[in-house]
């Protein structure tokens, strides 16, 4: 047994781990017994991860990949097993955007967003399926968002890319249940999140971009793809405005085209004129540990009562199933005995009557 093996609740896999979502998703794993692999382009951030994981007392390895590279992928995860064990768990999580009217998208762009985007995942679950359905276990995670079902404007390389990802994900599940394996996959549908990518990103808007609508911090993110990751659940949104983005484009799609219309411009950008010649990681990394957070700390939020909801709905239901046969047994009793001890009271109350009227006319 290799030294701390026996500490730890397995070995996670963590993509796009550097910065941003990536970061927490591997604090968070860390938090909770896993060992970490790190996998991301980002070499000073990868370090500082590697870091974050030991400080907490867990095993932590870091390769430098680029997830659009196949053979990188399959080479990080087979040297993975070999430094930290069985992979248990593997998180898709990398991703890259372009912040542009589609009119002035270049088709490489589309090809890179896509690349990184969508067919990192897709090679993250090849790797992964590769060692788990032999062993009958595992779980792969597949990072999404809002945006696999509601396409928004100045994001069509990313919205593309994330929709695709949700049509992978449904084949891999039938997949795997025609397969009757143990082998599980789950998906994770995110909101706005404040992380590093508002600055990293390339962008042609004359302002900052922005997250839009409401802002969550990444480890509330971090937080579902970890109960993801331990507990049978298909899909899990986080937030309030994923839940209304995704029922609202399956029931109105027309109106979420003319409100995004409306707000989808300006809802993205921030006030400040931004630098069109400021460095971008489209095709190479911005040097330097840039942790998990963006620049909207004071707008965005540490909690999700919709998440807390859905992570809990279980214990909820068999709450609500165990108060609701008490109130129905009490319902019963209470039928019961009101309608024995009515007519026990007619008939203590009658015949004295009538014992009475008796003895008046005697």
């Amino acid at each position: 047994m290799k030294a701390n093996e026996a500490h730890t609740k397995g070995v996670v896999v963590v993509t796009g781990a550097s910065a941003g979502l990536g970061r927490s998703i591997a604090r968070e794993f860390a938090e909770n017994g896993y060992d970490v692999a790190l996998l991301a382009r980002g070499e000073d951030g990868l370090k500082a991860a590697k870091a974050e994981v030991e400080a907490v007392g867990q095993r932590a390895v870091y390769f430098t990949v680029d997830v659009a590279d196949a053979t990188a992928v399959e080479r990080a995860a087979e040297e993975t097993e070999k430094l930290l064990g069985p992979i248990t768990v593997w998180v898709n999580n990398a991703m890259n955007s372009v912040f542009s009217p589609i009119k002035q998208m270049q088709p490489d762009e589309f090809k890179r967003v896509t690349e990184v985007t969508y067919l990192g995942q897709v090679y993250g679950t090849l790797a992964a399926l590769k060692r788990m359905q032999p062993r009958n276990k595992g779980v792969i995670v597949l990072v999404g968002s809002a945006l696999a079902y509601r396409g928004i404007p100045l994001q069509s390389a990313y919205c593309g890319a994330k929709h695709a990802i949700q049509g992978f994900f449904d084949s891999l599940r039938a997949e795997l249940l025609h397969d009757k394996t143990e082998v599980r996959a789950t998906m994770v549908q995110l909101p706005a999140m404040n992380t590093t990518q508002f600055g990293f990103v390339k962008s042609r808007l004359p302002n900052k971009p922005k997250p839009m609508g409401k802002i969550y911090q990444p480890e509330v993110a971090a937080r579902a793809i970890l109960y993801a990751a331990e507990n049978d659940r298909r899909e899990i949104y986080v937030g309030y405005p994923t839940v209304q983005a995704i029922l609202g484009d399956k029931l109105l799609p027309e109106l979420g085209d003319w409100v995004l219309a409306k707000t989808g411009f300006e809802g993205q950008q921030t006030s400040i004129p931004d630098d069109p010649n400021r460095p971008n990681n489209l095709w190479a990394t911005i040097p330097g540990d840039h942790g998990a957070h963006g620049t909207f700390e004071t707008e965005a939020t540490d909690e999700s009562p919709q998440l807390w909801l859905s992570m809990h709905k279980k214990e909820l239901l068999s709450t609500a199933v165990a108060v609701g046969a008490v109130l129905l047994g009490r319902m019963a009793l209470t039928k019961w005995f009101g309608h024995n001890g009515h007519s026990k009271m007619e008939a203590n109350t009658i015949t004295p009557k009538n014992d009475i009227r008796q003895s008046y006319t005697f």
